[in-house]
């Protein structure tokens, strides 16, 4: 399979562009995800401390022998340590879960808007980054209005948004802000969580390529320019996800699958999910 084209974020630093979300990945069962993702050849691994799975992630990585200078490690910081006095004791206890000295990218997982918390947490971040405790910090579900106060109110632009983006879901309005601050968008959720999209014309265009439609849509995201965080526990499935690099869609392709945003969330909207 071809290798994984990499993405330079703001920061200086490369993210592959294909990764291997754990999202909802039962903590009994990660380890295993996770390795047959690093035999795949995955290189790129997407978890946070909500998931409680940091540690199996860790054991997984350690496990694995391959080198850390290979890997690409995202974690999170969960509403509950969005205060300036937990925050650093929040990102400790995710490095030691999951065995590491730094990661790679350190996102704040939620705005939580009604708790007003976020420029803190923010500025804990960029702190963070200064202190060698991850290479690139970014946002995660955070609408304009928020990219703009952290703006105003920060020296550090955040690397990556991390959004719910798939194809009834664009965020079209959230994609451009970023791109025109220099934020690279990551997709969580790039195939509404199974719930493909697979409309004649769609299924069309896969049987085009001999491709699943679920290849096309990452595909779709892939010419885009976004980072994609696809999520399965099947080995069968992380192999064909990653088999996205051996054709590209025509622009008349692309513009079918763009027609189909309809504004329909697979997940919590951030201007309301301010559960900790």
């Amino acid at each position: 399979m071809s290798s994984v084209p990499l993405i330079e974020l703001n920061s200086g630093a490369k993210i592959p562009q294909l990764g291997l979300g754990v999202f909802q990945v039962d903590p009994s069962d990660t380890k295993r995800v996770v390795l047959d993702a690093l035999e795949v050849g995955y290189r790129h691994i997407d978890t946070a401390a909500g998931y409680n799975n940091e540690t199996a992630v860790g054991e997984a990585i350690a496990e694995s022998g391959i080198d850390r200078s290979e890997l690409y490690i995202t974690t999170k910081q969960r509403p509950a340590d969005q205060a300036k006095e937990l925050s650093g004791d929040a990102i400790k206890a995710s490095l030691e879960k999951l065995g590491l000295p730094f990661v790679d990218l350190y996102l704040i997982h939620w705005p939580t808007p009604a708790r007003g918390l976020y420029v803190e947490s923010w500025q804990a971040l960029e702190r963070f980054a200064e202190e060698g405790l991850t290479r690139s910090i970014g946002v995660s579900n955070f609408l304009p209005e928020y990219l703009d106060r952290i703006a105003a109110e920060s020296s550090t632009t955040p690397a990556v948004n991390q959004i719910e983006l798939h194809p009834e879901l664009q965020q079209r309005d959230v994609e451009e802000r970023c791109l025109s601050a220099g934020i690279r968008v990551e997709a969580w959720s790039p195939i509404a969580r199974g719930a493909l999209v697979d409309t004649p014309e769609v299924h069309a265009i896969a049987q085009k390529y001999g491709k699943t439609v679920a290849q096309v849509t990452l595909r779709w995201h892939i010419q885009h320019g976004r980072i994609i965080i696809p999520r399965t526990v099947h080995k069968a499935r992380m192999v064909e996800n990653f088999d996205l690099f051996d054709f590209g869609l025509e622009p008349a392709e692309v513009a079918v699958i763009d027609a189909l945003d309809c504004g329909k969330r697979v997940g919590s909207h951030p201007a309301t999910m301010n559960n900790v």
